[in-house]
């Protein structure tokens, strides 16, 4: 489950997301994306160095690099420059200061977590198998750069569409598809790299990749459940924004999950906050 190199991989996911110890949030933006670029260059010059690669495996690690650098640069940028976004984090918490001890937990928590998600393009090297590509390895190469594309292309056409229009949600282009295009990428990005492990992962080596992706498919699902949380707070009066939510699926194209959460939900919550709160200045 845990062969020769996987420690070398681990280290360099510590690494590249150790600046969550500066903000908090960083261990799961910023340094997601550094993560995932990091241990694919890791991969990189490890196959080249044990000279177990091929044409195939060397571009699936450089799909790696790009999606980290992509993902962890506009994460960054939007960070430093977006001043409502910025006030956005703060309202929900993300800037607060949290206890070294919780913050090493947490670096060491998501550092296992990112390896674990790359770990079918690990295996596949530490098996042996990355000289001697499989089917699966083309299909999910293939299947990981769509999502890349998708990903890069939602951002760009968010942002524009944000520039233009910044009291209303992106709606066009992409976000006809979903609401949540970019969640959507991610989680092809990630569903390619699983797929490219069929055939060379083994035996119990496939407890660390599933839990790896499944994990990952639940963070972007509970990204989206917050994203359209946001949303009904902004625009749950606007009827343009209430007949797109009602038409176009929450983040996977064509299946028809349109909401996870409602209004009512959301004002209970908020209701149940401020008396707890009261209560709490009461004492």
């Amino acid at each position: 489950m845990f062969p020769n190199g996987i420690l070398i991989v681990f280290i360099v996911s510590l690494l590249m997301c150790c600046m969550g110890f500066k903000k908090f949030v960083w261990f799961m933006s910023v340094g997601y994306g550094l993560s995932a670029a990091g241990i694919g260059a890791a991969l990189l010059v490890m196959s080249l160095v044990r000279g177990q690669y091929s044409i195939i495996y060397l571009v699936q690690c450089v799909l790696f690099v790009v999606y980290g650098i992509r993902l962890g640069g506009f994460l960054l940028i939007r960070e430093l420059k977006n001043d409502k976004y910025k006030a956005k984090l703060a309202e929900a918490g993300g800037e607060a200061k949290v206890p070294v001890f919780v913050a090493a937990v947490m670096w060491i928590f998501m550092g296992a977590l990112y390896v674990a998600q790359a770990s079918p393009a690990f295996y596949r090297l530490a098996n042996g198998l990355a000289k001697a590509p499989n089917t699966a390895a083309y299909i999910g190469t293939a299947i990981s750069a769509i999502g890349i594309v998708i990903e890069a292309l939602s951002d760009k056409q968010k942002s524009a569409q944000k520039a233009k229009n910044p009291n209303m949600p992106a709606m066009e282009g992409l976000f006809k598809m979903c609401r949540c295009p970019n969640y959507f990428g991610e989680i092809l990005f990630w569903t390619g790299v699983f797929v490219s492990g069929i055939g060379a992962v083994k035996s119990t080596q496939w407890v660390i990749s599933t839990i790896g992706y499944l994990l990952i498919v639940f963070i972007m699902l509970s990204g989206a459940k917050r994203l359209e949380t946001r949303h009904i707070k902004h625009y749950g009066k606007n009827a343009q924004y209430i007949a797109y939510a009602d038409k176009t699926p929450l983040i996977i194209p064509l299946i028809p999950l349109y909401h996870m959460t409602s209004e009512e939900k959301i004002a209970a919550e908020e209701k149940a906050k401020a008396e707890k709160k009261a209560k709490k200045a009461g004492k």
